[in-house]
């Protein structure tokens, strides 16, 4: 990097000024050696001389030389503007007059000057008609013609018919072709061409961009242990039926509250879309797969496995209703390729019927009743299903083996699946009794709770190494070590609080239990969910043992005048929203308990777009990384209330902005706008936030006047 800039500062004769962040000096670009390199009689204005200086040799308010470059650090450049602009017209002015004429003693008016025929507007009491255009080389004219241009064939578009016959063409295609080489090659084939495509798949991030089917996975787990009978009868096929009953209230509620979600985001202009097309691959599939293994499976139960993890890539990166449409192939044909698998006898597979009908029939009621205010608390509690049948799944494996039949590796997984699954568990129970406002959305600090957290995660450690070392020898000490593990981590759980990943680690445990590929591919895509986890952390300003322990970041003494009501009343701000006629923006921060879904305050955000919008006042929506109780419940709520999706902007597509809007109406939590997270030891340092404050308004709404973070961002807006 040395070499390059150096090179660059001996050609050059002038080089740009750097961007300043706010509140950090400014970066030292131009080095002494950099400077040194340059020619003698170059010229340095360096802009940002204010904050220190690019170049490690400006000083502050003064003009230096070295080695024959003038370094120029002016810091009052903008009260120098005013005399720059004045010396640059008096210029202009004194070019214009040497073109009047060639004698300098005299006033003269040369007409056949172009620039002063062009300039003038009467002589000697008569008006001076525009002077017409110079003639121009007929040579020139003919050169500086465009050569005729190629007439192209117009592209015809395809429509959304041929598009999507196309696609499931394509589909249709690869499906086929997957099938015969599961059928013609082998296991080991299909297996190393599963993770040549998961290595070029997932390596290009696909897995980041959406959520996935987390209990699927788990209800085949469910499979492998059921028994062959029509009715379950003992402990372990108890457990193993709960967890497919529960696994499949994941999997139907999920699609259908997804696509209902999804469909709140059509607009009367969306092209049509023919989803039922996508039976074709499904047929494709179930036929090509009954009537190829009626010789002999082969490498076909790879090739479910195979197809399986690739729709589920294709779920996660796909639009509605594509990925929808995807993700139900992917279980679907996940699903058949494990019953091929096993070679389950008829008793099973009726049993797995009834439990799957059952749940399909119960989540289909409760998907259909589920408005987009309550999808938080809703998906809390399909990942609570989520812990706890990785709990039964975990313990009715060990069980119906027999822990002196397993490895120890199946029983290290066996144990660590009981206990991710009952944190998630308890876990989600706390989140959905939060969200759905049973219970104080207040942290719930326990005294000592890391003295609490240690000694229980002492006990797991203590009933772990039992487990291992006494279950092989009885069955009723295996019993007693997971019940006792259960109910560690559902107090764990329940301390902590937290779950972020929780749901999705126990599938990837549960597949290396269970020693199954699809398990474990399935489980490492869910398990890319950590990074978008990470994002929000990072978008929240915590770290993750902060988000899970609990805890705040440092908070800096502000000097704060008590009871003093801070900004203007909501009589003037209303006329400011009167007087508003360039640009509103309406931006939706909320992270807090109650917030815009229970004051439903969507619909009158609507209202007021249509109404601004119908004015021709450019009215958007921005929308911080960590608003609402979910990330894009926020979309969601607007697009349940008819709030045009091409309005609604992230927090980097509006940023830029704000310094030329009107007004800003501020609605929900203030921290996600407070300028002192630019502050180095604020509470809130580093935070990305809304800049707000650049605005030449802003009306802040709150449901309550506690002071908060808001404080300090009313005293900067004062």
């Amino acid at each position: 990097m040395f070499d390059v800039f150096h090179c660059v500062c001996i050609l050059v004769v002038r080089l740009p000024p750097h961007d300043l962040g706010p509140g950090k000096p400014a970066p030292k670009l131009i080095l002494r050696q950099h400077v040194e390199a340059m020619k003698p009689g170059l010229v340095i204005v360096d802009l940002a001389a204010e904050t220190g200086g690019n170049c490690e040799l400006t000083r502050p308010g003064e003009k230096s030389v070295h080695n024959g470059v003038t370094i120029i650090g002016h810091t009052d450049l903008p009260s120098r503007l005013p005399i720059q602009s004045s010396t640059l017209c008096s210029n202009n002015i004194t070019k214009v007059d040497t073109h009047l004429g060639r004698d300098q003693s005299r006033f003269l008016v040369n007409l056949e000057n172009e620039v002063v025929r062009r300039s003038i507007l009467t002589h000697k009491g008569e008006v001076l008609w525009p002077a017409s255009a110079p003639a121009m080389n007929p040579q020139t004219t003919q050169a500086a013609q465009k050569p005729p241009t190629k007439i192209e064939k117009p592209v015809v578009a395809l429509t959304p018919w041929q598009e999507s016959v196309r696609s499931i063409t394509l589909i249709s295609g690869r499906v086929g072709t997957a099938l015969a080489l599961g059928k013609f090659t082998g296991p080991a084939f299909m297996n190393l061409t599963t993770t040549l495509a998961l290595a070029e798949m997932i390596g290009s991030k696909a897995v980041l961009e959406r959520d996935s089917c987390p209990a699927s996975p788990l209800m085949f787990g469910g499979l492998f242990v059921m028994g062959g009978v029509w009715v379950p009868h003992t402990i372990p096929q108890v457990l193993a039926a709960a967890s497919v009953f529960l696994a499949n209230v994941n999997i139907f509620g999920g699609f259908l509250i997804t696509k209902r979600m999804l469909d709140l985001f059509r607009r009367p202009t969306d092209l049509p879309e023919y989803s039922w097309l996508y039976t074709i691959p499904a047929a494709i599939f179930g036929g090509g797969f009954v009537w190829a293994s009626s010789t002999g499976l082969g490498g076909l139960v790879q090739a479910g496995y195979f197809l399986s993890t690739l729709l589920s890539i294709g779920a996660l990166t796909g639009s509605s209703p594509n990925g929808t449409a995807l993700g139900m192939l992917g279980v679907g044909f996940g699903i058949v390729s494990t019953l091929f698998a096993v070679g389950f006898s008829p008793e099973t597979l009726g049993q797995a019927a009834e439990v799957t009908g059952l749940g399909a029939v119960i989540d289909v009621g409760i998907g259909q009743r589920v408005s987009p205010m309550q999808l938080p608390q809703t998906v809390a509690a399909l990942r609570r299903v989520v812990g706890l049948v990785a709990v039964m799944t975990s313990a009715a494996s060990v069980m119906a083996e027999g822990a002196g039949h397993a490895g120890n590796l199946n029983l290290a997984t066996a144990y660590l699946g009981v206990l991710i699954g009952g944190i998630t568990f308890a876990g989600s129970i706390l989140a959905f009794m939060k969200l759905a406002g049973r219970m104080s959305s207040k942290p719930l600090v326990l005294p000592g709770r890391h003295l609490i957290n240690s000694s229980l995660l002492a006990a797991n450690v203590g009933t772990f190494t039992a487990f291992l070392t006494l279950a092989p020898a009885s069955s009723a000490i295996a019993a007693g070590c997971l019940a006792g593990n259960a109910a560690l981590s559902f107090a764990e759980g329940w301390t902590t609080s937290a779950a972020i990943g929780g749901p999705d680690m126990p599938v990837l445990v549960t597949g290396f239990m269970l020693d199954n590929i699809l398990l474990t591919s399935v489980g490492s895509l869910i398990g890319a969910r950590i990074d978008g986890a990470d994002i929000q952390r990072r978008a929240m300003n915590r770290s993750s043992a902060n988000v899970i322990f609990g805890g705040k970041a440092p908070t800096v003494a502000s000097e704060l005048i008590a009871d003093e009501r801070l900004g203007e009343g909501i009589d003037r701000q209303q006329d400011y929203l009167v007087m508003a006629c360039l640009a509103i923006w309406i931006l939706r921060i909320c992270a807090d308990a109650v917030g815009m879904a229970v004051a439903k305050a969507q619909y009158a955000i609507n209202d007021m777009v249509a109404t601004l919008r119908s004015t021709g006042i450019n009215c958007r929506s921005g929308i911080h990384p960590v608003t609402g109780r979910m990330p894009g419940q926020c979309r969601v709520l607007l697009a349940e209330a008819g709030v045009p999706y091409d309005v609604v902007l992230e927090m980097d597509e509006i940023n830029d902005d704000f310094g030329e809007t009107d007004v800003v109406l501020m609605i929900g939590a203030n921290d996600t706008v407070n300028p002192i997270a630019l502050e180095p030891g604020s509470s809130i340092a580093g935070m990305p936030v809304l800049i707000v404050w650049k605005a030449k308004q802003v009306i802040v709404m709150k449901r309550g006047m506690a002071a908060g973070k808001a404080v300090e961002l009313m005293i900067s807006l004062r």
